[in-house]
């Protein structure tokens, strides 16, 4: 029969529902981690071992190796993972992503298929996803995902056609582009990269191989090239991630890259050998009868006699899946293997090839750039790392605006413009931060993230008055220079001492933002706060002593007590950021 517009369709079906099936289980598998897969990817990436350990154990715990790598790239964004770390878990999430490869081949295309199983499943799953409690409903959801993985797998068997001599056009192009040598390797891994890019699922394009082969569509040797470039391939999801992150993110992303790329080189210059030893240790651990190489016809017509070609070629076509699933597995480990004794020249690599560059002191979104992760908990986690960076850089505008108070006139103008631009830089990362919180609060909340999305708001817009704050300062010493006025001794002393107590409360402030939120300790930051408002107590009664005395003049105490004042202004925006911290009395 002509293979149509209508079978086209039904197998860009069966594709887009085994991707949303893998989409649907990954995302609840990831909802029921939680803030888990953080603390597992913290604690356990203090070697290069126990790093590669974890991409594996993540990766086959969500069931996406892009998951696992765009959640990297994040937590590399935030500084949460060094790059030596952030490659140790990459290396460990290629290998296991191959867990996917053998739950199609064992459960999908072996000789017992889940997909009859499919729809039972989703149906006693049904009730979990109409319960009030949300844990119950991710499991409802994985289930549901886990059935139409493989239900999408028969439709896809069937969308394909069973004899190419059926399909004359497609038949003729597979044969043009099949048994070409190398440069059949090369066709195929071109078509494996490009259809993984398409996809942006690795797992997609594993299962579409795995089913093409079962058909007989294509051979042994052809089908691990497609798979080699379904390596490369996967790794666009990190590198369009780390687009628009940081330095250090973009460096995690270009590792992946290297990782994949260096195992496709040397695969490729034992290609042939490699293929052979998988083919043996197939029949070897009886995942099949016959050595998967004889796919090839020539060798098939020069081994066997042509009443046992139909068969063995059967037989071949049956257990290709688990003989290239072998293939991706040993083939991703030996990689592994390699490449975890180099972590350091790796890391070292990519940092040349992507320097740091000037300016990273400004107002800039580094963290919540690449957009919201697959999970509320993933991406609060993200909003923290942004607000601890940007009170960081609050800190960083008050300390500028110390070392300009000391400047003479001329000097001090171009500070001056300079700390109006960040101020300004200030109001607008307020304003980013707001959004990406506003459009986590759109998603399915718990009460505790409902709790930590309102606490943050009220944490970015108070940070953003501390930043107004230095401003006024700011501007205040700039009258003083414009009026000529030049503080006496006791005064300059005076303020000095307080500008040290507020930038002792905004470091604890900083502090506070940078630790895990159970763990603040508020009574340092209430001491400092208390310290401040009694000293600005002191210097205001003071001042007015000084004013009837005649100690120095008006305008000289004008701008005096609005630079102490406003100082004192800081010190309760700081307070207030410690109050709504203390709001969430979770760990994050």
């Amino acid at each position: 029969m002509d293979y149509g517009l209508f079978e086209l369709l039904k197998l860009i079906g069966s594709l887009a529902l085994f991707l949303y099936g893998m989409k649907l289980m990954s995302e609840s598998l990831q909802k029921l981690a939680g803030n888990k897969m953080r603390q597992i990817l913290t604690a356990m990436t203090a070697n290069r071992l126990t790093g590669v350990l974890t991409g594996v154990f993540i990766t086959a715990l969500i069931q996406s190796s892009s998951a696992t790598t765009v959640m990297v790239v994040s937590f590399a964004n935030a500084g949460l993972l060094d790059l030596i770390g952030s490659i140790g878990v990459i290396l460990g999430a290629n290998v296991g992503t191959t867990i996917t490869s053998w739950l199609v081949a064992v459960l999908g295309l072996g000789k017992f298929s889940m997909s009859d199983l499919a729809l039972p499943i989703i149906g006693c799953t049904l009730p979990l996803l109409f319960s009030q409690k949300r844990s119950r409903k991710n499991w409802g959801e994985m289930f549901v995902g886990f059935g139409l993985l493989f239900l999408a797998l028969r439709f896809l068997q069937e969308a394909m056609p069973t004899n190419l001599q059926d399909n004359p056009g497609i038949g003729d192009f597979i044969q043009n582009i099949s048994n070409l040598g190398f440069r059949s390797w090369i066709i195929f891994l071109l078509i494996g990269a490009v259809l993984t890019t398409i996809f942006q699922s690795s797992s997609a394009t594993v299962a579409l191989t795995l089913v093409i082969c079962t058909k007989g569509w294509i051979g042994y040797e052809d089908a691990a090239a497609m798979i080699m470039g379904e390596n490369i391939g996967t790794t666009i999801t990190a590198n369009l991630a780390a687009a628009v992150a940081n330095v250090q993110a973009k460096r995690a992303a270009l590792a992946h890259f290297i990782i994949n790329i260096f195992g496709v080189i040397w695969l490729f210059f034992i290609f042939d050998p490699f293929l052979h030893f998988i083919g043996d240790l197939s029949v070897t651990l009886h995942l099949s009868h016959y050595n998967p190489i004889y796919s090839d016809p020539e060798l098939l017509n020069s081994t066997f006699t042509p009443e046992e070609r139909a068969g063995v070629l059967s037989s071949i076509h049956a257990a290709m899946p688990l003989a290239l699933s072998l293939f991706n597995t040993l083939a991703k480990g030996i990689n592994v293997i390699i490449l975890v004794w180099f972590t350091k020249l790796l890391a070292q690599i990519v940092s040349r090839l992507i320097p740091l560059k000037p300016g990273d002191d400004s107002f800039t979104l580094k963290h919540i750039k690449i957009g919201l992760l697959s999970t509320p908990d993933a991406s609060l986690f993200q909003a923290k790392q942004e607000i601890s960076l940007y009170a960081q850089n609050t800190f960083s505008m008050f300390k500028r605006m110390l070392q300009a108070f000391e400047m003479s006139k001329n000097d001090y103008e171009k500070e001056f413009d300079k700390l109006q631009i960040m101020e300004d830089e200030s109001d607008q990362v307020e304003v980013d931060i707001a959004n990406y919180l506003t459009k986590v609060s759109e998603s399915r909340l718990t009460t505790e993230n409902s709790q930590r999305v309102r606490a943050m708001f009220k944490i970015v817009s108070e940070i953003e008055s501390v930043a107004d704050s230095i401003l006024n300062v700011a501007k205040a010493i700039m009258r003083r220079n414009a009026q000529g006025v030049v503080f006496p001794e006791t005064l300059h002393t005076k303020l000095s001492h307080m500008f040290s107590l507020v930038g002792n409360s905004i470091e604890i402030m900083c502090q506070n933002l940078t630790q895990e939120y159970k763990d603040v300790n508020s009574k340092k930051a209430y001491e400092i706060e208390q310290t401040i408002n009694n000293y600005r107590t002191f210097l205001k009664q003071e001042h007015l002593i000084a004013i009837e005395e005649k100690s120095y003049d008006y305008p000289t105490g004008i701008l005096y007590t609005d630079i102490f004042a406003e100082c004192e202004k800081i010190g309760d925006y700081t307070i207030n950021v410690t109050e709504a911290i203390k709001e969430i009395r979770h760990d994050n």
